[in-house]
Order: C-alpha cells, then sequence, then structure tokens
C-alpha cells in the first residue's frame, strides 16, 4: 500500500513539475504560431492564451504570426516544423478542411503531418443585411433574393473561408441564387456593406455587432446551433426555418505531424486547463469566442466531419482557389 501510494505521489509529483519523457518540459520558450496577421480573431485568441499558458508551464511562450493564404502558409510551417513539442499552432477550418479540396497542389495534408491538440473556440458566423435592404428577417431576404435572381449579392472574408462556405451552404438549402463577392478581409467587406455596395455580409459577431448595434446594418440571423451571447436577440438560421443548419467558425490547437504522444498529452492538458480558466473564458467572451476544449481524440472525429462536409459544399458550388 505504501509502495502504492508513493508512486501515485511520484506521478502527481512529475505531472506538476511538468516532467515529459524523463525531462523537465518546456525547459525554455515555446512557439505559438498563428496563420493570419495581427489584431485579428485568430491572433487575439492565440495572445490571451499564451499568456495564461506561459504563466502555468513557466516557461514564455511566443506569438508568431505567419499570415497567407487563408492560414495555408502556417498549416504548411507546422507540418514541417520539428516535432519537439516547442512548436505548437492554433488553426482554422480552412486550412485543415477545406484546403485539401480547393488546393490542387497542397503542400501537406492535414490528417498525416498535422497532430491534433484540442479545440480552442467556437463561434458563428452572422448574417447581415445593409440597412436599405427591404428585409428584417432572414426570411424575407430569402423571398426578396427569389423575385431578383442573381441580383443580389453576399460578401465573405475571402474565397473558401469560413463566411463564404456558410453563405454556399445557406444557398444551397434556401434554392437561391446570390452573387458572392470575396474581400480580403472582413474591414473592406463590412465598408461596401455599410456604403450600400454590398447587399449581405457574411461576418463574425465582434466584427459586425458594432455596427448593428448603432442601427447602420441588420443582423438577420446567426449560424450556430445556439444563439450567440454577443447577439442573444438575433435567431440562429435553424429557428429561422432551416432546421439542422450549422456553420460555424473553430479555432483549434495543433502540432507536427510526429509529437511523441506524451508531448501531445501535456499540451492537451496545459491548453485543456487554459481554456477552462474563468478568467480567460470571460476574456474571450468580450469577442464573442466560446471555449471548447476536448480530448486529442475528439478533435481528430470533429475535423474528420468538417471536412466531409465541406468538401461536398466545395464541389457542389464548384469552389475554386483564387
Amino acid at each position: 500500500m505504501k509502495s502504492t501510494i508513493r508512486m501515485m505521489l511520484a506521478t502527481a509529483a512529475m505531472t506538476v513539475a511538468g516532467v515529459v519523457g524523463g525531462q523537465n518540459f518546456p525547459s525554455r520558450a515555446v512557439t505559438l504560431t498563428v496563420g493570419f496577421a495581427p489584431g485579428g480573431g485568430a491572433d487575439t485568441v492565440a495572445r490571451l492564451i499564451a499568456q495564461k499558458l506561459g504563466e502555468n508551464v513557466g516557461q514564455p511562450v511566443v506569438v508568431e504570426n505567419k499570415a497567407g493564404a487563408g492560414g495555408n502558409i502556417a498549416a504548411q510551417h507546422i507540418a514541417t516544423a520539428p516535432p519537439d513539442g516547442y512548436t505548437i499552432h492554433l488553426t482554422s477550418v480552412g486550412p485543415m478542411t477545406v484546403a485539401p479540396h480547393v488546393v490542387k497542389d497542397l503542400r501537406y495534408d492535414p490528417k498525416r503531418d498535422i497532430a491534433p491538440i484540442t479545440m480552442g473556440v467556437v463561434f458563428p458566423n452572422v448574417f447581415v443585411v445593409y440597412s436599405g435592404v427591404p428585409a428584417k428577417t432572414l426570411a424575407e431576404f430569402v423571398a426578396l433574393a427569389k423575385r431578383k435572381p442573381g441580383q443580389l449579392t453576399y460578401g465573405s472574408s475571402g474565397v473558401g473561408g469560413a463566411g463564404h462556405l456558410a453563405g454556399e451552404l445557406f444557398k444551397e438549402r434556401a434554392g437561391i441564387d446570390v452573387l458572392h463577392v470575396p474581400y480580403k478581409g472582413g474591414g473592406p467587406a463590412m465598408t461596401d456593406l455599410l456604403g450600400g455596395r454590398l447587399d449581405m455580409y457574411v461576418g463574425v459577431p465582434s466584427t459586425v455587432a458594432p455596427h448593428v448595434d448603432a442601427g447602420k446594418a441588420r443582423a438577420l440571423a446567426t449560424t450556430g446551433a445556439q444563439r450567440t451571447s454577443t447577439m442573444p436577440d438575433v435567431p440562429t438560421v435553424a429557428e429561422s426555418g432551416y432546421p439542422g443548419f450549422e456553420a460555424i467558425n473553430w479555432y483549434a490547437f495543433v502540432a507536427p505531424g510526429k509529437t511523441p504522444k506524451d508531448l501531445l498529452d501535456f499540451w492537451n492538458r496545459e491548453l485543456t486547463k487554459v481554456l477552462n480558466d474563468p478568467q480567460v473564458g470571460a476574456e474571450l467572451a468580450k469577442h464573442g469566442l466560446d471555449p471548447a476544449p476536448g480530448t486529442r481524440d475528439e478533435l481528430a472525429q470533429y475535423i474528420e466531419r468538417e471536412s466531409l462536409k465541406w468538401g461536398k459544399v466545395v464541389r457542389e458550388a464548384k469552389i475554386t482557389a483564387e
């Protein structure tokens, strides 16, 4: 009995000290890469998490932005980074589940070259229209689109991004013909919407909410399974007559594909701890982001389901890389 207790205490001590593979880990700074420019949603998440994560593991966690190609450049980087646990990555729906169906010569395989750690945060898109569009509900917008096939427009922050995919999935479900206008980010798209040059924009709550609150744009529906706490009065697409509709954004933590299991388990444990921290959760909530930590297997299965879902949308909508 005493030997069993001593073993349990020793194991606990190793866990607290961060001993992995017989060595203290991490023993130096860790890099957390992000596939988008500073100031955006992914960068915000990464910096909030990195600060608390560094405090917990006793080493700096440095955020490194590797923007470009909708996050694919950073995904390729993590796929070829040393699998030593010192480089982890915050990825998203595009590089992991859309790019393989859109990019002809993709230089990484999400399943083979990238290892899941844990889901990070999830958040919906919002269908918003220019204040001059004569539609106060999603049903009214659909009716308007059917009266004017091919004449209405909707914008997104880029081809193959979460907003574009949500828009195409809805067009299919609603049976409407609305022209997609891709932008190089949410800012330019929102500018054109507010100027009346765009009828609808599929954006994230943190981007559109201030303009909706100011009465300059009208929110018709959100794309998650439940209403978002950021815009609780806005119904979901599912509530608006399309049961089962769901098209969420997500940011997840991953590592190089050959990273040893004990290191992946270590980062799953530490990242889950941070994501469950009430203070971190409160900060993320200010940006309309919901923490969603889970197991490595759960993330792998979710990515597989998302790949099947968006692969079908890509084929049916004939989406191609820019």
